[in-house]
């Protein structure tokens, strides 16, 4: 069943992502106004971080050279081990101590099966705060509203965030690379296409930020700044009461369970980076 949708006869006007939502540099190609808004979901364009593509370049060379899909994957994770020291933590500057194993574990991979785990765990308090910088999009919740930023909650969310940096070899960098190499990934499986349809189940709508009455029948929703989806609604069923259908650009994906061998738990699981998006919002 379908959720009421309260409809006006006012001139429609695509909704922006709010100042509150969002910084006002970042270090990609488009500014944050404009990559969480509504009309970039409809009209999406390739995202690039500062840089990453350019100083990588003999990695996607070689990748290019791969026919399967499995073996440009352990082409990546082989050049992300050699490139940031990954089995070399003396040569990376880790000094021996009471904390080794854990900085040492503190690698792009457990960051993302951290988030798997518990995205309002410390993993993902650095993956929320990785989007706010690379693409100025703010975090709206970690394990409660982030709205108020003299809250404990908020307080904890960025401690969460420097802790899980703290130490850490070249962390955020190892996270450009994933969101680029997955970019990359996705044009080679999708070449015709610019979006994929996702689902998230929900239990309560009141912890999304509903922005209007889209055209139609659908909603605009203000999403936290990093969300994880599913292509299988069937799944999402799993999740909540309600059921969000979106229309999800491909450059919005950061990564998804079939990147890397093992890379999440759930089978169809994507994680999506914010904004403004308009959904269709079901019962179960």
């Amino acid at each position: 069943m379908r959720a009421n949708v309260n409809k006006t006869n006012a001139i429609y006007k695509p909704p922006t992502l709010p100042a509150s939502a969002r910084l006002p540099v970042n270090r990609c190609n488009l500014p944050a106004v404009i990559l969480g808004s509504l009309t970039y979901q409809r009209h999406p364009v390739p995202l690039e971080i500062d840089g990453i593509s350019h100083f990588h370049d003999d990695l996607f060379r070689t990748l290019a050279t791969f026919p399967t899909h499995a073996d440009r994957a352990q082409r990546f994770q082989d050049y992300m081990t050699v490139n940031f020291l990954l089995d070399e933590l003396d040569e990376a500057g880790l000094m021996p101590g009471r904390g080794r194993k854990s900085r040492a574990n503190a690698n792009y991979l457990r960051q993302v099966r951290g988030w798997s785990f518990d995205s309002d765990g410390r993993e993902g308090a650095v993956l929320k705060r990785w989007v706010e910088s690379r693409f100025g999009l703010l975090a709206r919740h970690h394990a409660g509203s982030l709205a108020d930023r003299n809250s404990e909650v908020y307080q904890r969310y960025i401690s969460d965030g420097s802790r899980g940096l703290y130490a850490t070899n070249a962390l955020e960098s190892q996270l450009d690379l994933l969101y680029t190499y997955c970019q990359y990934e996705l044009k080679r499986e999708y070449p015709e296409q610019t979006h994929l349809t996702l689902y998230r189940g929900i239990n309560r709508m009141d912890e999304h930020e509903v922005q209007s009455t889209c055209e139609s029948d659908l909603q605009c929703v203000l999403l936290n700044n990093l969300n994880s989806f599913t292509s299988a609604r069937e799944r999402a069923d799993e999740f909540g009461d309600y059921i969000l259908e979106t229309q999800i650009p491909l450059p919005k994906i950061l990564f998804f369970n079939r990147l890397l061998p093992g890379m999440l738990k759930g089978e169809d699981e994507y994680v999506v980076i914010g904004g403004v998006y308009e959904v269709s919002i079901n019962t179960i």
